[in-house]
Protein backbone atom coordinates (compact mmCIF):
# COMPACT_ATOMS: atom_id res chain seq x y z
CA UNK A 1 0.00 0.00 0.00
CA UNK A 2 1.32 3.45 -0.92
CA UNK A 3 2.42 5.77 1.89
CA UNK A 4 -0.36 8.32 2.35
CA UNK A 5 1.03 11.78 3.15
CA UNK A 6 -2.44 13.30 3.50
CA UNK A 7 -2.52 12.01 7.09
CA UNK A 8 0.37 14.24 8.15
CA UNK A 9 1.35 17.87 8.38
CA UNK A 10 3.78 17.98 5.46
CA UNK A 11 6.42 20.72 5.29
CA UNK A 12 8.36 21.18 2.08
CA UNK A 13 11.59 23.12 2.45
CA UNK A 14 14.39 24.05 0.08
CA UNK A 15 17.97 23.19 0.95
CA UNK A 16 18.86 26.91 1.09
CA UNK A 17 16.09 27.55 3.64
CA UNK A 18 17.15 24.57 5.78
CA UNK A 19 20.89 25.16 5.65
CA UNK A 20 23.16 28.17 5.30
CA UNK A 21 24.15 28.04 1.64
CA UNK A 22 24.78 31.76 1.25
CA UNK A 23 28.40 31.31 0.16
CA UNK A 24 27.48 28.51 -2.24
CA UNK A 25 24.69 30.60 -3.72
CA UNK A 26 27.14 33.46 -4.25
CA UNK A 27 29.41 31.07 -6.18
CA UNK A 28 26.44 30.07 -8.33
CA UNK A 29 25.43 33.68 -9.05
CA UNK A 30 28.94 34.95 -9.77
CA UNK A 31 30.66 31.94 -11.34
CA UNK A 32 27.82 29.86 -12.73
CA UNK A 33 26.35 26.40 -12.35
CA UNK A 34 29.47 24.43 -13.20
CA UNK A 35 31.54 26.16 -10.51
CA UNK A 36 28.74 25.64 -7.98
CA UNK A 37 28.47 21.93 -8.75
CA UNK A 38 32.23 21.48 -8.56
CA UNK A 39 32.36 23.23 -5.19
CA UNK A 40 29.58 21.06 -3.77
CA UNK A 41 31.28 17.89 -4.95
CA UNK A 42 34.63 18.97 -3.48
CA UNK A 43 32.98 19.78 -0.13
CA UNK A 44 30.62 16.81 -0.04
CA UNK A 45 31.78 15.78 3.44
CA UNK A 46 31.64 19.28 4.92
CA UNK A 47 28.56 19.63 7.13
CA UNK A 48 26.45 22.69 6.41
CA UNK A 49 25.50 25.15 9.14
CA UNK A 50 21.82 25.59 10.06
CA UNK A 51 19.83 28.05 7.96
CA UNK A 52 16.91 30.26 8.92
CA UNK A 53 14.32 27.48 8.63
CA UNK A 54 16.38 24.86 10.47
CA UNK A 55 15.05 25.50 13.98
CA UNK A 56 11.42 25.13 12.89
CA UNK A 57 12.10 21.86 11.07
CA UNK A 58 14.19 20.47 13.93
CA UNK A 59 11.47 21.32 16.44
CA UNK A 60 8.56 20.03 14.36
CA UNK A 61 10.26 16.69 13.73
CA UNK A 62 10.81 16.19 17.47
CA UNK A 63 7.02 15.97 17.84
CA UNK A 64 7.27 12.52 16.26
CA UNK A 65 9.67 11.47 19.03
CA UNK A 66 7.42 12.76 21.80
CA UNK A 67 4.25 11.05 20.56
CA UNK A 68 5.64 7.70 19.51
CA UNK A 69 2.19 6.20 19.06
CA UNK A 70 1.31 8.53 16.19
CA UNK A 71 3.46 10.15 13.54
CA UNK A 72 2.31 13.72 12.90
CA UNK A 73 4.99 15.49 10.84
CA UNK A 74 6.68 14.78 7.51
CA UNK A 75 9.36 16.97 5.96
CA UNK A 76 10.33 16.85 2.29
CA UNK A 77 13.39 18.52 0.80
CA UNK A 78 12.29 20.25 -2.40
CA UNK A 79 15.36 21.60 -4.17
CA UNK A 80 16.65 22.72 -7.56
CA UNK A 81 19.87 20.83 -6.86
CA UNK A 82 20.66 17.79 -8.95
CA UNK A 83 20.90 14.36 -7.38
CA UNK A 84 24.66 14.45 -8.02
CA UNK A 85 25.15 17.58 -5.91
CA UNK A 86 22.64 16.57 -3.23
CA UNK A 87 24.89 14.31 -1.15
CA UNK A 88 26.24 17.23 0.89
CA UNK A 89 22.65 18.07 1.84
CA UNK A 90 21.93 14.42 2.73
CA UNK A 91 25.14 14.17 4.76
CA UNK A 92 24.19 17.30 6.69
CA UNK A 93 20.69 15.99 7.38
CA UNK A 94 22.21 12.78 8.76
CA UNK A 95 24.75 14.70 10.84
CA UNK A 96 21.98 16.63 12.61
CA UNK A 97 19.85 13.47 13.02
CA UNK A 98 16.94 15.03 11.18
CA UNK A 99 14.22 12.50 10.38
CA UNK A 100 13.94 13.47 6.71
CA UNK A 101 13.81 10.66 4.16
CA UNK A 102 11.97 12.20 1.20
CA UNK A 103 13.31 14.66 -1.34
CA UNK A 104 12.75 16.05 -4.81
CA UNK A 105 15.89 17.25 -6.62
CA UNK A 106 14.80 18.84 -9.88
CA UNK A 107 18.16 19.60 -11.51
CA UNK A 108 17.47 23.31 -11.96
CA UNK A 109 13.80 23.01 -12.92
CA UNK A 110 11.07 24.94 -11.00
CA UNK A 111 9.88 23.00 -7.98
CA UNK A 112 6.33 24.25 -7.36
CA UNK A 113 4.67 21.72 -9.65
CA UNK A 114 5.85 18.89 -7.39
CA UNK A 115 4.48 20.28 -4.11
CA UNK A 116 0.97 18.92 -4.54
CA UNK A 117 2.42 15.53 -5.47
CA UNK A 118 3.87 15.39 -1.94
CA UNK A 119 0.71 16.88 -0.35
CA UNK A 120 2.77 19.77 1.00
CA UNK A 121 0.87 21.93 3.51
CA UNK A 122 3.65 24.51 4.01
CA UNK A 123 6.51 25.38 1.66
CA UNK A 124 9.56 27.40 2.73
CA UNK A 125 12.21 28.59 0.31
CA UNK A 126 14.82 31.30 -0.15
CA UNK A 127 14.01 31.54 -3.88
CA UNK A 128 11.28 34.10 -4.56
CA UNK A 129 10.34 32.61 -7.93
CA UNK A 130 9.63 29.22 -6.36
CA UNK A 131 7.64 30.71 -3.48
CA UNK A 132 5.55 32.83 -5.85
CA UNK A 133 4.84 29.82 -8.05
CA UNK A 134 3.86 27.80 -4.98
CA UNK A 135 1.43 30.55 -3.96
CA UNK A 136 -0.14 30.37 -7.41
CA UNK A 137 -0.54 26.62 -6.81
CA UNK A 138 -2.47 27.47 -3.63
CA UNK A 139 0.17 26.09 -1.27
CA UNK A 140 0.81 28.09 1.91
CA UNK A 141 4.32 29.39 1.24
CA UNK A 142 6.87 31.70 2.77
CA UNK A 143 10.00 33.39 1.42
CA UNK A 144 12.68 32.87 4.05
CA UNK A 145 14.72 35.95 5.00
CA UNK A 146 18.36 35.73 6.05
CA UNK A 147 18.51 35.91 9.81
CA UNK A 148 18.93 33.97 13.04
CA UNK A 149 18.24 30.24 12.99
CA UNK A 150 17.15 30.03 16.67
CA UNK A 151 18.59 26.52 16.87
CA UNK A 152 20.32 25.66 20.14
CA UNK A 153 20.43 21.87 19.98
CA UNK A 154 18.63 21.56 23.34
CA UNK A 155 15.69 19.30 24.07
CA UNK A 156 12.42 20.60 22.69
CA UNK A 157 10.48 22.66 25.20
CA UNK A 158 7.92 24.33 22.95
CA UNK A 159 7.34 25.14 19.29
CA UNK A 160 6.40 28.79 18.87
CA UNK A 161 4.92 30.13 15.62
CA UNK A 162 3.74 33.70 15.02
CA UNK A 163 1.45 34.97 12.28
CA UNK A 164 0.38 38.33 10.92
CA UNK A 165 -3.37 38.61 10.33
CA UNK A 166 -4.57 40.24 7.11
CA UNK A 167 -3.30 38.58 3.90
CA UNK A 168 -1.78 35.76 5.99
CA UNK A 169 -4.35 34.11 8.28
CA UNK A 170 -7.18 36.15 6.80
CA UNK A 171 -7.78 37.17 3.21
CA UNK A 172 -6.36 40.40 1.77
CA UNK A 173 -9.86 41.90 1.46
CA UNK A 174 -9.57 44.25 4.46
CA UNK A 175 -5.91 44.98 3.76
CA UNK A 176 -6.85 46.15 0.27
CA UNK A 177 -9.39 48.57 1.71
CA UNK A 178 -6.72 50.01 4.00
CA UNK A 179 -4.18 50.31 1.18
CA UNK A 180 -6.61 51.83 -1.32
CA UNK A 181 -8.94 53.94 0.86
CA UNK A 182 -7.02 54.61 4.06
CA UNK A 183 -7.35 53.94 7.77
CA UNK A 184 -10.75 55.56 8.35
CA UNK A 185 -12.39 53.51 5.60
CA UNK A 186 -10.74 50.37 6.94
CA UNK A 187 -12.02 50.95 10.48
CA UNK A 188 -15.51 51.78 9.23
CA UNK A 189 -15.58 48.59 7.16
CA UNK A 190 -14.42 46.43 10.05
CA UNK A 191 -16.94 47.95 12.49
CA UNK A 192 -19.73 47.40 9.99
CA UNK A 193 -18.68 43.75 9.50
CA UNK A 194 -17.54 43.03 13.06
CA UNK A 195 -19.83 40.01 13.43
CA UNK A 196 -19.03 38.63 9.98
CA UNK A 197 -16.05 36.21 10.03
CA UNK A 198 -13.11 37.27 7.90
CA UNK A 199 -12.53 35.17 4.76
CA UNK A 200 -9.74 32.63 5.04
CA UNK A 201 -6.24 33.64 3.99
CA UNK A 202 -3.42 31.44 2.67
CA UNK A 203 -2.33 30.31 6.16
CA UNK A 204 -5.79 29.68 7.64
CA UNK A 205 -5.62 25.95 6.92
CA UNK A 206 -2.17 25.73 8.54
CA UNK A 207 -3.41 27.50 11.68
CA UNK A 208 -6.38 25.14 11.88
CA UNK A 209 -4.08 22.14 11.47
CA UNK A 210 -1.77 23.43 14.20
CA UNK A 211 -4.72 24.05 16.50
CA UNK A 212 -5.96 20.49 15.98
CA UNK A 213 -2.43 19.20 16.58
CA UNK A 214 -2.25 21.23 19.81
CA UNK A 215 -5.24 19.41 21.23
CA UNK A 216 -3.85 16.03 20.17
CA UNK A 217 -0.44 16.69 21.73
CA UNK A 218 -1.85 18.11 24.96
CA UNK A 219 -3.08 14.60 25.75
CA UNK A 220 0.43 13.08 25.50
CA UNK A 221 2.60 15.94 26.77
CA UNK A 222 3.42 15.92 30.48
CA UNK A 223 4.62 19.51 30.50
CA UNK A 224 3.53 22.78 28.88
CA UNK A 225 1.68 22.64 25.57
CA UNK A 226 4.13 21.66 22.82
CA UNK A 227 2.88 24.19 20.27
CA UNK A 228 2.21 27.83 21.10
CA UNK A 229 0.90 30.26 18.50
CA UNK A 230 0.67 34.04 18.39
CA UNK A 231 -1.15 36.56 16.24
CA UNK A 232 0.88 39.74 15.81
CA UNK A 233 -1.17 42.28 13.88
CA UNK A 234 -1.17 46.01 13.20
CA UNK A 235 -4.92 46.05 13.92
CA UNK A 236 -6.19 47.61 17.14
CA UNK A 237 -9.53 48.54 18.68
CA UNK A 238 -12.18 48.64 17.27
CA UNK A 239 -10.92 46.52 14.33
CA UNK A 240 -9.84 43.78 16.74
CA UNK A 241 -13.40 42.54 17.38
CA UNK A 242 -13.79 40.97 13.96
CA UNK A 243 -10.55 39.06 14.42
CA UNK A 244 -11.66 37.61 17.74
CA UNK A 245 -15.03 36.58 16.35
CA UNK A 246 -13.37 35.01 13.31
CA UNK A 247 -11.10 32.81 15.43
CA UNK A 248 -14.13 31.75 17.44
CA UNK A 249 -15.99 30.87 14.25
CA UNK A 250 -13.04 28.80 13.08
CA UNK A 251 -12.88 27.07 16.49
CA UNK A 252 -9.11 27.52 16.65
CA UNK A 253 -6.83 28.33 19.54
CA UNK A 254 -4.38 31.22 19.29
CA UNK A 255 -2.43 31.39 22.55
CA UNK A 256 -1.19 34.98 22.43
CA UNK A 257 -2.67 37.88 20.49
CA UNK A 258 -1.09 41.31 20.00
CA UNK A 259 -3.08 44.21 18.52
CA UNK A 260 -0.29 46.72 17.96
CA UNK A 261 -2.02 49.58 16.17
CA UNK A 262 1.09 50.51 14.19
CA UNK A 263 3.67 49.82 16.92
CA UNK A 264 6.74 48.03 15.53
CA UNK A 265 6.41 44.25 15.66
CA UNK A 266 10.06 43.37 16.20
CA UNK A 267 10.20 43.92 19.97
CA UNK A 268 7.06 41.88 20.61
CA UNK A 269 8.44 39.14 18.39
CA UNK A 270 11.80 39.21 20.18
CA UNK A 271 9.93 38.64 23.45
CA UNK A 272 7.73 35.86 22.06
CA UNK A 273 10.78 34.26 20.36
CA UNK A 274 9.04 32.20 17.67
CA UNK A 275 10.73 29.52 15.59
CA UNK A 276 9.27 31.46 12.65
CA UNK A 277 7.09 34.51 11.95
CA UNK A 278 4.93 34.91 8.83
CA UNK A 279 3.98 38.37 7.47
CA UNK A 280 2.95 39.71 4.07
CA UNK A 281 4.74 43.10 4.28
CA UNK A 282 8.42 43.39 3.38
CA UNK A 283 9.08 46.18 5.87
CA UNK A 284 7.71 44.11 8.76
CA UNK A 285 9.67 41.06 7.61
CA UNK A 286 12.87 43.05 7.22
CA UNK A 287 12.62 44.38 10.77
CA UNK A 288 11.54 41.06 12.28
CA UNK A 289 14.25 39.04 10.49
CA UNK A 290 16.91 40.81 12.54
CA UNK A 291 15.58 39.23 15.74
CA UNK A 292 13.63 36.06 14.78
CA UNK A 293 13.40 33.66 11.82
CA UNK A 294 11.00 35.28 9.35
CA UNK A 295 9.23 34.44 6.10
CA UNK A 296 7.21 36.69 3.82
CA UNK A 297 3.90 35.51 2.36
CA UNK A 298 3.59 36.84 -1.21
CA UNK A 299 0.32 37.94 -2.79
CA UNK A 300 -1.01 35.83 -5.67
CA UNK A 301 -0.31 37.62 -8.94
CA UNK A 302 -3.91 37.38 -10.07
CA UNK A 303 -4.99 39.40 -7.02
CA UNK A 304 -2.37 42.07 -7.62
CA UNK A 305 -3.83 42.61 -11.06
CA UNK A 306 -7.38 43.21 -9.73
Amino acid sequence: MAYDLTNYLVIGISSRALFDLSMENEIYEKQGLEAYCQYQLEHESDILQPGTGFALIEAMLKINQIDREHRHIEVVIVSRNSADTSLRISNSIDSYNLDITRAAFTGGEPVAKYLNAFDVDLFLSATEEDVQAAVESQVASGLIYDGPSQSNGKALQQIRIAFDGDAVLFSEESENIYQQQGLEAFIAHEKLNAKLPLPEGPFAKLLKTLSYLQFQLDSVSKGPTLIRTALVTARNSPAHERVIRTLRAWNVRVDETFFLGGVSKDQVLAAFAPHIFFDDQHRHCDEASKVVPTARVPYPKREKAD
